[in-house]
């Protein structure tokens, strides 16, 4: 009896830390539980019962064994980890792995790194600036401010967010540097289209992987993590919004 119990024990710590590493990742509420279903049933609990929101988990296997609850406390984007985790959530239930493998396993992809040098973010994000300049229908002559633009607003945005782990706060001020720099650019004649300018810089900032995953939460019938990753991206866009307003009005 003992041992039945210690080893369900394992089997829900087990699926607490798949779930904890994907929803810390950013992926769908609805994908979290149904990863940690498939991870019971594969060690003989087919009927387990999880409860996630966006800021926490609670598991239980059969309704009868005591839940176990886990805090998300910061969340960030990392789909290579949600990816490795359901790789390992396949393998487990094709009975390649055994649970110590999968611990294992889990706790190597807890534990890596596999996000891009800051340096690289940022060049990243001033290039796709440019380039979704050019999408916009933007003149070339904009080219090199949009990228000077959205490169500021996201160094902004990292440093910041790094001081001050208030996500909107960082969000607001990243879209004031965006807004004030592509203001001087258009002031000083280097850029034309302002209102191109700015748009093209800021959609490194566009919270999309929040939008996307509240219409997936609310679609499969998850109102509650829905509705709060619904949220979180309007108060995203209102910082974001608010600090280009701020340049606008003053202007």
């Amino acid at each position: 009896m003992e041992n039945k119990l210690a080893q369900n024990l394992e089997v829900i710590n087990l699926c607490l830390l798949a779930g904890k590493i994907m929803l810390k990742c950013g992926a769908e509420t609805y994908r979290v539980e149904d990863t940690m279903m498939r991870i019971a049933a594969a060690f003989g609990i087919p009927h387990s019962h999880s409860y996630v929101t966006p800021t926490g988990i609670i598991f239980s296997l059969d309704g009868t064994e005591p839940a176990k609850f886990i805090r998300i406390s910061e969340r960030s984007t990392d789909l290579y980890k949600v990816t490795l985790v359901n790789s390992v959530s396949r393998k487990i239930s094709s009975g390649d792995l055994t649970m110590t493998e999968a611990f294992q396993k889990l706790h190597e992809i807890e534990k890596a790194n596999f996000a891009f040098p800051i340096y690289q973010q940022i060049l990243a994000a001033a290039l796709s600036s440019g380039c979704f300049l050019l999408m916009y229908l933007g003149l070339w002559g904009d080219f090199i401010p949009a990228i000077i633009s959205g490169g500021l607003g996201f160094t902004c945005f990292v440093y910041v967010h790094k001081l001050v782990k208030v996500k909107f706060c960082s969000e607001f001020l990243a879209a004031l540097t965006i807004g004030t720099s592509a203001f001087l650019f258009v002031t000083f004649g280097i850029g034309t289209q302002l209102d191109k300018i700015i748009i093209a810089s800021v959609m490194p900032l566009v919270p999309g992987l929040l939008i996307t995953n509240a219409i997936r939460d609310l679609m499969a019938g998850h109102l509650v993590a829905g509705l709060s990753k619904g949220v979180e991206a309007f108060l995203t866009a209102c910082a974001i919004g608010t600090g280009i307003a701020v340049v606008i009005a003053f202007s």
